[in-house]
């Protein structure tokens, strides 16, 4: 995981079919930021590489700081 561009590039290991791997990008966040799974929602791009995830319960500051903790 780490900053690329504006956004934030992530790697997971599951198959990218029926949704099995925006679920673990997902599931990745929540863990990663420290927030509730029903806090990471996907808004834009289940079916491409590019996704937009919408954060409930945090502000952009928090979550970028949370996230450039090394781990």
């Amino acid at each position: 995981m780490g900053k690329h561009g504006d956004g934030w590039k992530v790697r997971v290991t599951a198959a990218p079919e029926d949704g099995k791997a925006n679920a673990a990008v997902l599931r990745l966040l929540a863990e990663r930021l420290e927030l509730p799974g029903k806090s990471v929602e996907l808004v834009s791009g289940p079916s491409s590489r590019d996704k937009i995830v919408e954060l409930t319960g945090i502000d952009a500051a928090e979550a970028e700081r949370r996230l450039e903790q090394p781990r």
